[in-house]
C-alpha cells in the first residue's frame, strides 16, 4: 500500500482507525478499556453516552486484527476509488452518513431484541420450568463463547431442574442467570467501521457495477453487483438467523448499506446526474 496515492480523506481515516487500534492496546495494558467509552452501547445502558455515535466507528476488536485489516483493506481498496469520483468532501460526508445510520439500524434492532427477549423472561417468571429455561438459552444465550464456568453452571441448573421440576431454588437461578445475561448484553458495545464499509461496498457496486471483483474464497471473479447483492442477502439471511453466538452485528451492516442507498439516490435527485 502506497500512502502516497491515497487520497487525503481515506488515508486520514486509515491513520486514525490505526491509532485507535494502538490505544486500545495500549490501555487496555493499563487496565483501561477504550470501547467502554468509545463503543456504542444501547440506549438503555449505563454506559451509553451520545457522542459514541461518532466515535465507535474509529473504534475495532483487540481480540482478532483480522476485524481492523478487513475493514481497513476495503476502504482503502473501494473508497480511494470512491473519493477520486466524488471528492474529499462528499465522501467523508457518505461515509459518516453510513456509519451513523448503521449504528441508528442496530440500535433499533437491539430494541427490538431486548424487547423479545424481555417477554421470554417474564413467561420464565409467570410459569417457571426447565424447559421454558432451556428455550430461553439456546435462542438467546451464547453459551459457546462463554466460560467453561458459567457454561457448566447453566448446563448444572437444567439438569439438575428437570430431575426435580418443584425446586424453586433452580427457579431462581434461571430467572438469574437470565436477568444477569439481558443486563451483561446491554453494556456489550458495538465497534468497528463495518457499517461505513458496507456503504462503501453499496456505493462501488451502483457506481461500477460491471466491474469484475476476484473473490479469495473461492477464487473466482464476479461483478461488483452481484458481490454487493450477494454479501447483502447473506447479511440479512444472518441477521434474522439470530444465532445468539454469532457476535457480528449484521442489521448494523445492512444499516449502512441503507442509508449510503438513500443518500444516493438523494443526490441523483437532486443533480440529475449520479456524480
Amino acid at each position: 500500500m502506497n500512502f502516497k496515492n491515497i487520497p487525503p480523506v481515506v488515508k486520514n481515516l486509515l491513520i486514525i482507525n490505526g491509532l485507535f487500534f494502538l490505544a486500545t492496546i495500549l490501555l487496555k495494558n493499563q487496565g483501561i478499556d477504550l470501547a467502554d467509552y468509545l463503543g456504542l452501547h444501547h440506549w438503555s445502558s449505563d454506559k451509553f453516552q451520545v457522542h459514541q455515535f461518532v466515535t465507535h466507528f474509529f473504534m475495532h476488536s483487540d481480540i482478532s486484527f483480522t476485524h481492523i485489516l478487513f475493514n481497513m483493506f476495503a476502504l482503502w481498496m473501494f473508497g480511494r476509488v470512491l473519493e477520486g469520483v466524488w471528492g474529499g468532501k462528499k465522501f467523508l460526508i457518505y461515509y459518516v452518513v453510513s456509519a451513523i445510520g448503521a449504528a441508528g439500524i442496530y440500535l433499533l434492532y437491539l430494541s427490538y431484541d431486548f424487547h423479545v427477549m424481555s417477554n421470554a423472561l417474564a413467561e420464565l417468571k409467570n410459569v417457571p420450568s426447565p424447559q421454558l429455561f432451556s428455550e430461553f438459552v439456546d435462542k438467546y444465550i451464547p453459551v459457546e463463547n462463554l466460560n467453561s464456568e458459567f457454561r457448566i453452571a447453566i448446563k448444572e441448573t437444567i439438569n439438575r431442574w428437570v430431575k426435580s421440576p418443584d425446586n424453586t431454588r433452580f427457579a431462581q437461578e434461571a430467572i438469574y442467570i437470565s436477568e444477569t445475561f439481558i443486563n451483561l448484553k446491554k453494556d456489550v458495545p458495538m465497534v468497528g467501521a463495518s457499517g461505513a464499509v458496507f456503504g462503501i461496498l453499496l456505493a462501488f457496486g451502483m457506481l461500477f457495477p460491471n466491474t469484475e471483483l476476484m473473490l479469495l474464497f473461492p477464487p473466482i471473479p464476479i461483478k461488483a453487483k452481484w458481490f454487493v447483492i450477494g454479501y447483502g442477502a447473506l447479511e440479512l439471511y444472518s441477521g434474522f438467523a439470530n444465532n445468539p453466538n454469532d457476535n457480528v452485528a449484521h442489521f448494523a451492516h445492512l444499516g449502512g448499506m441503507l442509508f449510503g442507498f438513500i443518500l444516493i439516490k438523494i443526490w441523483k435527485k437532486d443533480r440529475g446526474n449520479f456524480y
